[in-house]
């Protein structure tokens, strides 16, 4: 690294807080040192400022690297400024590969069965979008820092739900404002006017359309975007914003707006967080929105859909849900929502800002939502994770419908064997665990049937990940009621990953995601509790979703 830094030096004319290079190669490899403040940085290109960002340069040893890439200017002179700080832009130097390549997805605390980005931060999904046979995944990433900061848009995409392959950012800072949250859609009606004509197939090609939030310091509002080559390249719309209701609410929480086509009244559906609650919007165009109505007491991150109930097609209900997952089920009329009940919980712990992928096929039908894990990475040049995705449906309960959220089937692809055993003790099962270690990654699906045992479950290496209280009715101290209330089992779907375990009670009735933190023990996987049998106990170890870096 240092020999290809020196090799980049008669590049560079150097001069105070200043350097100039000459773009040969991919990358630009950036040093961060996290006890640095930050600052911006501003690229220069022919005497105009064509981007900056702010960033925590290391004046010493780095803590770790992160990168930009600089394809898009090669052979042309690029000026990097960025104050008071010469000995950190030294540091700087650029390469065909980014710093850590060679160990990428295979860090110390890299997750191995969920998404994580590259290098920098990473929260919210955006734009969960199926088409023409990928799955998108745009998420709030900042790229230069393992903390918040420097709102752009990542990409990921995936042809199975579970496999995903990271591309170039998708959506970057503007004058008007960092990008926050938002949703895309596909204009296959070219309501917008953006759609292509291939002049091959003489067919139009639809535009993909991301509607997200665009924050200043002085206001948040709604702005579009298009792309005509599946995402990979984005236009940003000329007379953006496109809602502006700040006056409105006299509030600046105007924001992550998440747009779908109601096929009953042919026009688009925009719901927004707005103030206290999800704000609904109508357009015929996806330019000019009109109000239609509000409802309060949610937060952040809206989400509204329709879904059978126990799979019932011609007995539906609407779920509007915000950023903590706490939902209301009701009816929709394509202008306002109408709660009938709520609000519930399904899933609680780290999970939050939930979206579900629109234009999935009618022939699938599911309802897929992917999570913000806000689960931290020590030691590692980026922060936070995706749970799993997993397919949401309303099902008939003795308290009435419910929400269940349970891993999709293609999660099933990365089991590489399975192990089954019926009606243990709590010692022989944990005598059958020992084969298995710490750092495995594992899905572990068990029924336990409690006797006299007011309290039971599992623990990984001292940490209790799944804990049954049944004098309280408590699963992980949050309140659960099994469907039987006589009974005296509960099952669990329980997901092992480097970082992170996500538990789904049985079949998807309630779900919990954590931290995984040992707690200085190393006594493996094991079951507690007296007096009670394991009915089934199921081991499937998990393949990482990381071949080699891509």
């Amino acid at each position: 690294m240092l020999l290809v830094a020196a090799l980049c030096l008669n590049l560079w004319s150097i001069r105070s807080e200043e350097i100039t290079i000459k773009i040969k190669k991919r990358y630009l490899n950036f040093p961060v040192l996290q006890a640095e403040d930050r600052k911006e940085m501003v690229f220069v290109v022919d005497g105009k400022t064509v981007f900056s960002f702010n960033i925590r340069l290391a004046t010493l040893n780095p803590d770790y690297w992160v990168f930009c890439d600089v394809s898009a200017l090669k052979g042309k002179t690029l000026t990097l400024n960025y104050p008071g700080n010469l000995s950190g832009l030294k540091k700087i130097y650029q390469d065909d590969e980014f710093a850590g390549y060679d160990s990428l997805y295979h860090e110390k605390n890299r997750p191995q069965f969920h998404f994580t980005t590259q290098r920098g931060w990473n929260n919210d999904p955006n734009g969960l979008l199926y088409y023409e046979g990928e799955y998108h995944l745009f998420y709030q990433h900042n790229p230069y820092e393992r903390e918040w900061e420097n709102m752009h848009w990542g990409h990921a995409v995936s042809n199975d739900l579970i496999h995903w392959k990271e591309l170039p950012d998708a959506l970057y800072p503007d004058k008007i404002g960092t990008m926050f949250s938002g949703s895309a859609v596909i204009d296959y009606n070219n309501t917008a006017g953006f759609n292509s004509l291939n002049k091959k197939s003489k067919e139009y090609v639809p535009a993909m359309v991301a509607l997200y939030t665009a924050d200043n310091p002085e206001k948040q509002v709604q702005c579009l975007a298009y792309s005509l080559d599946k995402g990979r390249t984005w236009t940003k719309y000329k007379q953006n914003p496109i809602v502006d209701s700040r006056a409105r609410w006299n509030s600046k929480d105007t924001r992550d707006p998440k747009v779908f086509w109601y096929k009953p009244g042919k026009h688009w559906v925009m719901v927004l967080s707005e103030r206290d609650g999800h704000s609904i919007y109508t357009s015929s165009d996806l330019k000019d929105w009109v109000y239609r109505s509000h409802t309060t007491g949610f937060w952040e991150c809206p989400e509204l859909f329709e879904l059978p109930v126990d799979g019932n097609s011609e007995y539906t209900k609407w779920v509007m849900y915000g950023a903590s997952g706490t939902y209301m089920t009701g009816n929709f009329n394509g202008t306002e929502f109408f709660p009938e009940a709520g609000k519930y919980y399904y899933t609680t712990g780290s999970a939050y800002a939930a979206q579900t992928f629109t234009n999935i096929p009618e022939s699938d039908g599911r309802r897929i939502q992917i999570a913000w894990g806000k689960i931290s990475h020590p030691e590692m040049p980026f922060n936070g994770m995706m749970l799993l995705p997993t397919e949401l449906t309303l099902r008939t309960t003795k308290d009435g419908v419910r929400l269940f959220s349970f891993p999709v089937k293609e999660v099933k692809q990365l089991y590489t064997d399975e192990m089954e055993w019926k009606s243990l003790t709590s010692a022989e099962a944990n005598e059958r665990l020992t084969r298995y270690q710490s750092n495995d990654y594992l899905h572990i699906q068990t029924t336990i049937k409690l006797f006299s045992a007011t309290s039971a479950g599992l623990s990984l290496d001292g940490q209790r990940i799944f804990d049954y209280d049944m004098n309280f009715n408590r699963v992980n101290g949050v309140f659960y009621s099994p469907e039987d209330i006589t009974s005296m089992e509960i099952t669990a779907d329980i997901y092992i990953d480097k970082t992170s375990i996500e538990v789904f009670v049985d079949n998807g009735a309630y779900s919990f995601s954590m931290e995984r933190k040992p707690e200085g023990h190393q006594d493996g996987i094991r079951f507690w509790g007296d007096n009670i049998e394991v009915k089934r106990l199921v081991v499937h170890p998990m393949l990482s979703i990381w071949g080699r870096a891509i």
